[in-house]
């Protein structure tokens, strides 16, 4: 389930996504976490929303770059709150 016309190429649009995630503006339920992961298929890197049974509900790929440098994005979770 990739948006392949919405990859993510900076930390700003990470965290974005991040945030609409945890506010459920994507209209996912049942989320129990985010992870960065490679595809089997292709190699190509994306950030997974997983459900508690570790299905995978939404993907985005991302470049290279914001793979290395937004694990801790998301691993801890985005600093900016949305009202």
């Amino acid at each position: 389930m990739n948006n392949e016309a919405g990859i993510i190429t900076n930390l700003e649009e990470l965290e974005t996504f991040l945030i609409s995630v945890e506010n459920g503006g994507l209209g996912l339920t049942n989320i129990a976490g985010v992870a960065m992961a490679t595809s089997n298929k292709d190699g190509r890197r994306f950030v997974a929303v997983l459900d508690d049974k570790h299905q995978l509900l939404l993907s985005r790929w991302v470049t290279e770059e914001v793979f290395q440098t937004g694990q801790d994005l998301v691993r801890n979770g985005p600093s900016r709150k949305t009202h």
